[in-house]
């Protein structure tokens, strides 16, 4: 009989997670509002904000994947109380706990003039500060702030892993499924920010790989780490590439920001893109070597993810 784990979220990520841990004979449980998951695994039905009901479902696991995403607008609201039930059922019961992250909690770089710190002189790393200033990206923080002083304190074993953008098939994103699709139909494109900046991008089945390396690999525990991830490209050279493998050609434009502000006062999703701006108008550059060093991880080569993402139907 194999380990017994929990993945929290039936998305992308935490489905690809499962499948990962299914494959190696794990006995696996997904938990998600609906019930829904992969096939060759058990579905659940709860709330993860539902401390009694984690807890419960914790008993006897070995690992808990917390891959949750909430509403991107509800995170100030839907995180604190998810973070707080997952966090104690895994100290409960013992249990591992992973949470996938992202690098909303650095905040923007602090710059000098024309020159971003997040360029490929000055990436992030695991060692950046958290300062961000916006609502999501303190949360995010706090998230993982609560969880290391667990950890500290003796009660319970964490890592975190943490993505940048993601790609691949079905990945919801600023270069997700959306504009995938798009470019799939021969279709015209527009992208937030500036579409020449250099950006890390992150495969959705690396970032599975290394969630489920820092659920096994007790070296992963106590800190955080950045998804192996390739170099950074701009917005209009991944359409382009994603055009290419497409057979097509696409016109990349940009979204003015009086668009955006205009779009936000009647859409939430485009209200709290204001955060994150900077994110898509400075070079947002992430550095993953620790993480490729440490457990001998390299990215999905390039051409594989674009090939894989184009190709793919959304799953």
């Amino acid at each position: 009989m194999g380990e017994a784990d929990l993945v929290i979220g039936a998305g992308v990520i935490g489905s690809r997670v499962a499948g990962i841990l299914a494959e190696r004979g794990h006995q696996v449980s997904v938990i998600s509002r609906r019930g829904s998951g992969p096939t060759g695994v058990t579905h659940l039905a709860a709330d993860a904000a539902d401390a009694e009901a984690m807890a419960r479902l914790a008993e006897g696991a070995a690992v808990i994947y917390n891959c949750v995403n909430p509403a991107y607008h509800r995170w100030p609201a839907d995180w604190p109380p998810i973070a707080a039930s997952v966090l104690g059922a895994a100290e409960r019961s013992g249990t591992v706990l992973v949470t996938l992250s992202n690098l909303y909690g650095y905040g923007p770089a602090a710059r000098s003039p024309g020159i971003s710190a997040y360029d490929q002189e000055h990436p992030m790393t695991e060692a950046t500060p958290l300062a961000a200033k916006g609502r999501k990206g303190q949360v995010r923080a706090r998230v993982w702030q609560d969880a290391l002083a667990a950890h500290q304190a003796g009660r319970v074993r964490i890592a975190e892993v943490r993505a940048s953008d993601f790609v691949g098939p079905g990945a919801e994103s600023a270069l997700g499924e959306r504009i995938v699709g798009r470019v799939r139909e021969g279709k015209s494109v527009s992208v937030l920010g500036r579409a020449d900046r250099p950006h890390t991008w992150s495969f959705t089945d690396d970032v599975a790989r290394m969630l489920v390396v820092a659920g096994t690999d007790p070296r992963a525990w106590g800190r955080a780490w950045h998804v192996p991830s390739n170099e950074p490209f701009s917005q209009r050279r991944v359409i382009d590439d994603f055009a290419r493998a497409a057979g097509v050609r696409v016109r990349v434009g940009t979204l003015p920001p009086v668009l955006l502000r205009g779009m936000g006062l009647v859409w939430p999703l485009m209200r709290e893109l204001r955060e994150t701006e900077y994110q898509f108008r400075d070079d947002f550059v992430m550095d993953s070597s620790a993480a490729q060093t440490t457990f001998g991880l390299k990215p999905t080569p390039w051409e594989e993810i674009v090939i894989a993402t184009v190709r793919t139907a959304s799953r």
